[in-house]
């Protein structure tokens, strides 16, 4: 009885936001964030300036930001093509940066001779650094 009540309720609740929201959209105020009908070619500035400059790092413990272009670069379960260059083995005869040793500690905090899995996709915490324009207002200030 008490799950019929909780359920019929959220039913209840799921109509009346539903309601809400066609109203809304009947009512014309209801604006997309793009500028082009839904059915239509989808333009896209080109905003992103590549920096020959590194950037400096916002906050303690921040990633470091990527100088340089990515978008051939393969990053997948079969390969990293990042490692051609930043892995300890080779990083020094490429005048590259060698990954942290961070890299190489598996779940345990165990030393491995490879890159961690966990540690793998290297764009889920490093992005290409680029002077683009604020997608919002930002308020933030380093603590340096």
């Amino acid at each position: 009885m008490k799950f019929q009540k909780t359920f019929s309720a959220f039913i209840a609740a799921f109509l009346i936001a539903l309601g809400g929201m066609v109203w809304a959209d009947q009512a014309g105020n209801v604006k997309a964030l793009r500028a082009d009908p839904l059915d239509g070619l989808n333009r896209i500035d080109e905003v992103k300036h590549q920096e020959a400059r590194r950037f400096v790092r916002n906050y303690r413990q921040q990633p470091p930001l990527i100088p340089h272009s990515i978008d051939q670069y393969q990053i997948d379960l079969s390969a990293n093509q990042c490692l051609a260059c930043h892995d300890w083995s080779v990083a020094g005869d490429r005048g590259a940066p060698t990954l942290s040793m961070t890299h190489y500690l598996d779940r345990d905090g165990q030393q491995l001779d490879a890159i961690a899995g966990t540690r793998w996709f290297c764009n889920q915490c490093h992005v290409p650094q680029a002077n683009t324009p604020a997608l919002v207002d930002n308020v933030f200030t380093p603590s340096h």
